[in-house]
């Protein structure tokens, strides 16, 4: 199959080519998938996608137009791609299911960490030869009551690790609950009362219509004061600009996002000497209680391996004779 990947990052070529052992014809380009770099996918049967690619109604139109049938998504998420005009242009989506959820619930639990020991301050302290520990104070985890909106897969492993802290695990996933009620270590609650008890509260829903925004001014309000609010799912989940109000006013104590919901030609570039930086997010990072990733939660040398093995597998059962 002769398939075109959009928006290729320079450390997950090698993976790529590994992977792929000669089987598709794949050519690689470091453009986003946009309206005006469709074109590009004249001539190829597939295109591989990552999450901050447009696969929006007129892009999809866009490549249907251009002969592409097949669209995989090297990601869990689909909420980037329209799927119901794919559906209607008769273009097959695959994504990759799972690839290693350690790797997002670890980065996720390093998060909670480096904010709670205050990490990144000490280090700029310590380089600046200054070993004094004031503003340096963190609290146990032990006993501490963590929310994890949404136990998928990711969600369950972050659940297990902290179980290993010795915390309180509160969760709320309405799909989740008929499935996953059994786990001794977990007690299925209503958002209300996860939003009021929990010290912590992490995020591991996917991104639909119904999830979008689903921290806003009210959630935020429902909060304990000094909250720790974490998000390596989708940027969306948060409606940034609440967030940043209750920073302000000192409700939300330590803010840690691995996804933004403006990340868009933002994250997995370097936009060192550009000038326009978009200003919600200077903001954001002029607080010493937030740390902001730049959608690393996934980057592991297993996630990336299992990223390009599911995504030539799907490119080749779609070879195959049905």
């Amino acid at each position: 199959m002769k398939a075109l990947i959009y928006s290729t990052k320079e450390f997950e070529k090698s993976y790529l080519i590994r992977s792929n052992a000669h089987k598709h014809d794949l050519t690689v380009t470091n453009q986003s998938l946009t309206l005006a770099s469709a074109d590009l996918a004249k001539g190829f049967d597939a295109v591989v996608l990552f999450t901050n690619d447009d696969a929006s109604e007129p892009v999809l139109r866009q490549l249907a137009a251009l002969g592409v049938k097949y669209i995989a998504t090297r990601s869990v998420g689909t909420d980037h791609i329209n799927l119901k005009v794919a559906a209607e242009l008769g273009l097959s989506v695959a994504n990759v299911p799972a690839y290693s959820p350690y790797s997002v619930a670890e980065h996720t639990v390093a998060m909670m960490m480096a904010l709670n020991r205050k990490l990144i301050m000490a280090d700029a302290k310590s380089h600046a030869y200054q070993f004094d520990l004031s503003s340096l104070i963190g609290f146990d985890m032990h006993q501490k009551t963590v929310g994890i909106i949404g136990l998928g897969t990711i969600g369950e492993v972050v659940a297990d690790i902290l179980r290993g802290f010795g915390c309180h695990i509160l969760v709320h996933d309405d799909y989740a609950q008929p499935h996953k009620s059994h786990l001794p270590h977990v007690t299925f609650v209503p958002l209300t009362q996860l939003l009021a008890t929990s010290d912590i509260i992490t995020l591991h829903a996917p991104l639909t219509d119904e999830t979008k925004h689903l921290i806003a001014a009210p959630q935020l309000a429902q909060m304990k004061k000094n909250v720790m609010l974490i998000n390596t799912s989708r940027g969306g989940l948060i409606d940034t600009k609440a967030v940043l109000a209750a920073l302000k006013e000192g409700k939300i104590g330590y803010v840690g996002l691995d996804v933004y919901e403006n990340e868009r030609g933002i994250f997995f570039k370097n936009h060192f000497d550009t000038e326009g930086k978009d200003p919600l997010l200077l903001e954001l990072m002029n607080y010493n209680n937030v740390l902001i990733t730049g959608h690393q939660a996934f980057l592991t040398q297993e996630a990336l391996t299992n990223i390009a093995d599911k995504t030539i597998q799907n490119l080749t059962e779609w070879e195959q004779p049905e």
